[in-house]
């Protein structure tokens, strides 16, 4: 039996680092012959990424795995530019990649029984390692952590960019629609992902959207069952073939949660979500990334008081004077809330800070998730069937935003087309209480037509993985293509 190793490389921010260690663990788990190594770029995005992999490294990795942490590059330092800053990591992170891969072909010719090296996965936006290939002569793919529509979105807004001559940092302030192949309607073209409104950031968004179309094949994190239109709109003789493997997210009781400390704060979340009735819930959690300054949050409060449902709130602090640094936790609640909320809410709700978010998703109390809308956070909510109440923060969330309200028809809106981008214009983008308390109760008192919906595709998202699924057929044509060439 042929052995092969697949070695994967993730953007360095956590969301994508852990759909990446959770591809890895699918492949090999999948087929006895596949190895599989993740390596991890270092300085990473955020500090959670440390605490992430320091409980990998302590969990038990299925056989035929590894993940490996990358030599620190310097002198990366954060106050280069976002967008220069991922191309600096990568250009540094060459030579370590070039020598740890050479390493796997030392071994395979001192004994031709270890795993050959067959080839790469990238993620969507470290693809300009691909440049490491040259002296191997193995094929390369991609993986997206976000779902087939952003990928159909990035090639047709290049498209228009590098064919029609289109400006699109003008779509920022834009009242136009847009038609894209890969949605069925017509988008508000200010929803798009706010890489293109700046210069520097869609130099990066166009570069990355080109280099998709050299690689052998796209897999990307959703299923036939939940994307078919933005799937079937990829088969169009020009993107490479795509292999819609997903739903792949964290599953409870995997342990290596990246902000995980077992300590009583878990215990006590759990044993607080044990006291409610199922499905009355409403827990808001706004990714790794998410948080609001003083006046946004005493917003929110004012409305989960005057909405009486029960609520559980993950508070994250923002970074201070604006830096561009994850959330950390407060030291006292009291210090950002409306004066006397903790006391007239202890009944119905709790505050607390980092959210072991599986494991709450999973819980029977739970009715409702306002998200930000972040594609991990979608698949995960999607698989234990609990509807979103949308406020997208950043990034690509809008559009996901849109894709769950307009294009799919579940969960409802709090808010499609805010954008905190980290406050950097220095301007406050404020939803008053009365929208978050009328998003609340309709996310709790959401139709049967809609609720029926979401538990069909809550069922459609674990089969597509099983045996026969969509996901688990699409996973046996990537793996044999993978090893083919080997022949």
């Amino acid at each position: 039996m042929k052995k092969a190793e697949a070695v994967l490389i993730p953007l360095p921010a956590i969301g994508h680092i852990v759909a990446v260690v959770e591809m890895a663990k699918l492949l090999a788990q999948r087929d006895d012959r596949l190895y599989t190594t993740v390596l991890v770029m270092h300085p990473t995005v955020d500090p959670n990424t440390i605490n992430y992999m320091e409980s990998i490294t302590a969990s038990t990795l299925p056989d035929r795995m590894r993940v490996i942490n990358l030599p620190r590059v310097e002198p990366i330092t954060s106050d280069i530019e976002p967008n220069k800053w991922l191309r600096s990591l990568v250009e540094g992170q060459k030579t370590h990649v070039k020598e740890y891969v050479s390493k796997i072909r030392t071994q395979f010719e001192m004994n031709p029984n270890s795993p050959r090296l067959a080839g790469f996965i990238f993620d969507t936006f470290a693809a300009r390692m691909k440049d490491v290939l040259n002296e191997f002569g193995v094929p390369w793919y991609v993986f997206s952590a976000s779902g087939a529509a952003f990928i159909g979105n990035m090639l047709h807004l290049t498209a228009l960019h590098d064919e029609q001559g289109v400006d699109l940092t003008e779509l920022k302030n834009s009242e136009d629609e847009l038609k894209i192949p890969c949605l069925a309607s017509p988008i508000p073209a200010k929803l798009v992902p706010s890489m293109v409104f700046e210069k520097d950031s869609l130099t990066a968004f166009l570069e990355h959207a080109r280099l998709l179309t050299e690689a052998r094949g796209i897999l990307i994190n959703t299923f036939l069952g939940f994307e078919s239109y933005a799937i079937n709109s990829l088969s169009d003789g020009k993107t490479p073939p795509v292999y819609p493997v997903g739903p792949i997210v964290k599953h409870v009781g995997d342990g290596g949660d990246p902000m995980s400390d077992e300590s009583t704060n878990y215990r006590d979340i759990m044993e607080w979500l044990n006291d409610h009735p199922p499905l009355s819930v409403v827990f808001l959690c706004f990714g790794s990334w998410g948080s609001f300054k003083e006046k946004q949050v005493k917003e929110i409060a004012i409305a989960l008081e005057h909405s009486g449902h029960r609520f559980l709130w993950s508070l994250r602090k923002p970074s201070q004077n604006d830096e561009i640094q994850s959330p950390s936790d407060y030291e006292d609640f009291q210090s950002i809330l409306p004066q006397g909320f903790l006391d007239r809410t202890a009944k119905i709700g709790k505050v607390i800070g980092w959210a072991p978010q599986v494991e709450i998703l999973s819980h029977s109390a739970v009715g409702g998730f306002a998200s930000h809308c972040g594609w991990n956070s979608i698949l995960e909510s999607l698989r234990f069937g609990v509807p979103i109440a949308t406020w997208p923060l950043y990034a690509e969330q809008q559009f996901n935003a849109f894709m769950l309200i307009v294009e799919l028809g579940f969960g409802v809106e709090i808010k499609m087309d805010y954008r905190s981008e980290f406050n950097w214009d220095g301007n406050e983008n404020i939803i008053s209480a009365g929208e978050i308390e009328r998003g609340v109760r309709c996310l709790m008192e959401l139709g049967s037509e809609k609720v029926e919906k979401l538990k069909g595709l809550s069922g459609k998202s674990r089969k597509a993985l099983e045996n026969g699924g969509s996901s688990f057929t699409w996973l046996g044509r990537f793996i044999q293509d993978l090893v083919d060439h080997l022949s």
